[in-house]
């Protein structure tokens, strides 16, 4: 029964992560479908470009909240089945799948958003100290540069450091590494036209 119960949580992660958020908030406020405007990506950030302003700020915090939510109902049930030692590896695989949902949305024939906000979320759950500091480095990186990708792989670089120096469990440094790594590759056009110089800031057409 508990492997019933472990692969329902795996899986309730993975549909959490795959909301499609920023396609379903662009179809209610604008009626259209934000894969076809702008980057094309379904992300607060083309959604805050495309729609309103406030519909990507709605974008980015339930973003955030799916991969937050995923990972703490995960804790909640694996700490009353008093699950021990697995309980940090059955939350770090929510939180991948959340992460994965994300980008992977079965609901937008697995298409979907970087996981940036997603991931913040997840790390949020799993250790907020080291979400608080990963939030600080986007946001100092984004204040200066304007250029959310750029914060977005600032903050993806900086999130395995911090779980590794502030001696957090192996499955949480490996979970960052792999989010990390896997938010950097999503964000390949964008590192593209960092290079080129012609990343637009925030607020550019």
């Amino acid at each position: 029964m508990i492997w019933w119960i472990l692969g329902g949580l795996l899986l309730l992660a993975y549909l959490l992560g795959s909301l499609p958020t920023g396609f379903a908030i662009a179809k209610l406020v604008k009626g259209i479908d934000i894969r076809e405007h702008g980057s094309g990506n379904t992300g607060a950030t083309n959604v805050f470009r495309v729609v309103v302003k406030q519909a990507g700020m709605a974008v980015l915090l339930i973003d955030l909240l799916k991969g937050l939510t995923a990972v703490l109902i995960a804790r909640f049930v694996l700490e009353q089945l008093d699950s021990g030692s697995i309980s940090v590896w059955i939350q770090t695989l929510a939180g991948l799948l959340a992460i994965l949902g994300h980008s992977r949305s079965i609901w937008l024939n697995f298409t979907g958003g970087k996981s940036a906000a997603t991931g913040l979320g997840v790390i949020l759950a799993l250790a907020w100290p080291v979400g608080l500091g990963t939030a600080v480095v986007f946001g100092v990186v984004f204040g200066l540069s304007k250029i959310v990708s750029l914060g977005s792989i600032s903050a993806a670089t900086a999130a395995p450091v911090l779980m590794f120096f502030t001696g957090q469990p192996l499955p949480f440094i490996l979970l960052v590494l792999l989010g990390g790594i896997y938010v950097i590759i999503r964000h390949r056009s964008n590192i593209s036209r960092l290079l080129a110089g012609t990343e637009p800031k925030l607020g550019s057409s």
